[in-house]
């Protein structure tokens, strides 16, 4: 994808194409490495602790204690209060490299997840996730795909591009925070988000997401729901390390029989310039609810104001030139 480039940002501003440095070009100068998330859905288990530890730190209000009859999941997706989300989908087709039929009544899948993605290669298969025996029909049992979502935190933010009054922000750390106390409640970063993340929370009318735990990050800490997840499944730390991490870890599963394994949101040079929140899924992304090729829906703007001041233009000379020509008839 080439880089397109808008004059009117700072310092020229990307709008597309990868950003080696988010930090910079918001005007951070001797920011600290760019850090982020990293979801390994292969050990996520569906305990929902992050979900759990987001809402206590962050004091995000409940958001619905009813199931919604899609299995263990009383949210439905990410919003205004639901900043970590974890899917449950339920589907017939077997883990690449796994045979039912093996016995693992004498293995310990608590000490297995403990290790998350440190589990030896000969073990992985081994998870929550493994189909059950045959039933006599030959039939197997459904298997879970688990992962839990949150905002991507993504280099090119629509989000940022369009708010009006600088409630959201590129913090130092490379993420994209939103100033409660700034936001008028507009809601233009509802429809600008590729991913349809933010949302304004009703009778507040201002627009709310994950903040990656700032205040944390400010202290030295890690995020809550990443210090909570018992899997390691939410990985964080400096985004560089963590990409070659989930390189190798694709890797390593392709090498033992998963072929559908891949990453999603790693790739600097996709439609929003790489995310700063990515993951390892082990099907397409549809399937988990994301979009297949998410593109910053502000790519365009410097083209279209630039069609547009061509079409003020060209509607200013037509006028003067009826009222000149009128003026010669007189």
């Amino acid at each position: 994808m080439t880089a397109q480039v808008s004059g009117d940002g700072p310092a020229g501003r990307l709008l597309s194409g990868p950003e080696p440095d988010v930090a910079a070009d918001a005007g951070h100068a001797d920011a600290p490495a760019r850090v982020g998330f990293f979801t390994d859905t292969s050990v996520c288990i569906g305990c929902k602790a992050c979900e759990v530890a987001c809402k206590e730190w962050n004091a995000v209000p409940e958001d619905g204690l009813l199931l919604t009859g899609m299995s263990y999941d009383n949210t439905g997706g990410l919003g205004a209060s639901t900043w970590r989300h974890v899917a449950f989908i339920e589907q017939t087709k077997p883990l690449g490299g796994q045979e039912a039929h093996v016995d693992h009544s004498g293995i310990d899948v608590l000490a297995l997840a403990a290790q998350g993605s440190g589990t030896p290669v000969d073990q992985a298969a081994v998870s929550p996730t493994t189909p059950g025996p045959p039933s006599p029909d030959g039939r197997t049992e459904l298997r879970w795909l688990m992962a839990s979502d949150v905002c991507k935190h993504c280099t090119h933010a629509a989000c940022l591009d369009v708010c009006p009054t600088g409630a959201l922000f590129r913090t130092e750390f490379g993420t994209v925070v939103v100033q409660e106390d700034v936001c008028n409640g507009c809601g233009y970063c509802v429809p600008a988000c590729p991913y349809g993340v933010i949302e304004q929370r009703p009778g507040d009318g201002r627009a709310w997401k994950c903040t990656l735990c700032y205040d944390r990050l400010g202290a030295g800490m890690e995020p809550a729901c990443a210090k909570a997840c018992p899997t390691d499944s939410i990985q964080f730390g400096p985004l560089d390390e963590l990409r070659e991490r989930a390189a190798a870890r694709v890797e390593r599963l392709r090498e033992t029989g998963v072929p559908d394994a891949r990453l999603y949101g790693a790739d600097p040079s996709d439609g929003v310039g790489g995310d700063g929140a990515f993951f390892l899924l082990l099907d397409e992304p549809e399937v988990y609810g994301l979009p297949p090729d998410p593109v910053v829906t502000t790519r365009d703007l410097p083209r279209m104001w630039r069609h547009a001041g061509l079409a003020a233009l060209a509607l200013a000379a037509g006028l003067a030139g009826t009222f000149a020509g009128r003026g010669r008839g007189r």
